[in-house]
Parts: C-alpha cells; structure tokens; sequence
C-alpha cells in the first residue's frame, strides 16, 4: 500500500489536473529535467537533468539532493515557517513534516513540489495504568475568551502564508465582536497579557521585576502556539461562535 503521494509543480497547460504519483514503502521517485521512465519530469532549463530523489518510507519519507550548487527548502505549510534545508549532495535526508513543500530554485523561478505522507501510526495506550496521571505542558481552555483571542492571533498564519503579518489588537477587536459583541481593545489586551503569563512567557505580577517588558508579545504567543499546536486550524471555529456567556 502506498504510503506517500507527490504532487508535480503546476504547469501552464494543466494546473488543476496534476498527475499524482503514489510510493509504498521502499520506493523511490527521481526527479529532474531528465529522469529515467516512471520518474517525474520538470521541463523547466533551471531545473538539474537529476535533481533529486524521493524515497517512501512507512510513515516518512527521506530527500536526496543531486543538484550541484543549489539548496532545496523543504516546509511545512502548515508550521508557521518551520522547515528545513538539504545541501546539494545530500542524500537520504528524512523529512518529519505530514505535509511539505519542496522548493525548488530554477533561474529566478521557485517551483513547489508537493509531498504528502498521510499515514499516521500512533502509539495505543495501555489501560490500567498505576501512579498519578501526567500533568500537561499547557493548560488551555478552548471555551474561554483568551483562546478565542489566541486563535484570532493565529488565524492569518493558519490560514494564510506562515510569515503573514499578525493582526492588531483593534483587528483582533473587530474579528471576535460577531460572537463576543463587548469585545474591546482593552479586554483584547487583557488577555494577551494574560496568556504571556499563563504560558510563561513572562512572569506572574507577583513574581515580575519592576519595569520590565516582553518585547513582541504577539509574535512570542503566536509562535509557541502553532510550534507546539495549541491551536490549529479547527480551532478557529470558535471565532464564528454564536454569542455565549463564557467565563473569561
């Protein structure tokens, strides 16, 4: 059973219909301006004849890169700006991402070439267990108001590009008035005070040293929120609730 799906780069002529080529575990994928039969074809002169090489693992799958001079971007369209960078002749290199997006420099174009690697394999837990249960990293309430602001923060990078810019709080105002009509830009940065706090950006006021300041409040709440999922693109239903009495 295949195990990873790769997605050409669009072309001119038929960008809707992309051939999809499928890999099981083992298999592998050369990609290049020419590759041997069954491989994929990228007719663009920026591209080298064997660019690169795609193998399927279980739940991974690794990226060779046999290009020369160029580096190749590996991201993760869904991760806030993580990826990561292979090396022209680097081989194997296993990539962890669910969804990714090779980029591909070619004489002043970048090209996108799609991988997916839709198998999940978890671990089942066990019943029965002894002892104290683990306390969480983060302890988030998704009916409260601070994580409708939260999500309202992450929502252009959840939905848009992972560098788009971050709301304002008048932005953030206007975006949760539908279901919180009371919104304002003081209860807004409120909770973005508080949510430095409750995940420890920055000290409680009992402990916090007169006169200091977290620099890039936002950006930090923002970063560690999508870094470690604590709000993800389902969350943002909440940000069309209907008007409800919630705590904050």
């Amino acid at each position: 059973m295949y195990s990873i799906i790769v997605v050409p780069p669009p072309t001119t002529e038929d960008e809707r219909t992309r051939t999809q080529f499928r890999l099981g575990p083992g298999e592998r994928l050369p990609f290049g301006r020419s590759v041997p039969e069954g491989g994929l074809l990228i007719g663009h002169d920026g591209v080298s004849r064997r660019a690169g090489e795609i193998t399927a693992h279980g739940t991974f799958w690794t990226l060779s890169n046999l290009s020369a001079h160029q580096t190749y971007v590996v991201e993760n369209p869904e991760g806030a700006g993580e990826h990561i960078k292979v090396a022209p002749g680097r081989l194997d290199a296993p990539v962890p991402f669910e969804f990714s997006r090779i980029v591909l420099p070619a004489a002043g174009d970048l090209l996108p070439l799609e991988v997916w690697a839709p198998r999940h394999d978890y671990l089942r837990a066990e019943d029965g267990t002894d002892g104290e249960p683990t306390a969480p990293a983060f302890s988030v309430d998704r009916t409260k108001r601070y994580f409708a602001v939260l999500a309202a923060l992450c929502e252009p990078r959840l939905r848009g590009t992972p560098h788009a810019p971050l709301p304002t709080v008048e932005q953030v105002v206007e975006r949760l008035r539908p279901g919180w009509p009371a919104a304002s830009r003081t209860s807004v940065q409120w909770n973005i005070d508080y949510l430095a706090v409750k995940l420890r950006l920055k000290p409680g006021p009992e402990t916090a040293e007169a006169g200091t300041r977290l620099n890039g409040k936002k950006e930090s709440l923002v970063a560690m929120a999508l870094r470690f999922d604590l709000v993800r693109e389902d969350d943002l239903v909440v940000l069309s609730a209907p008007p409800r009495r919630v705590i904050r």
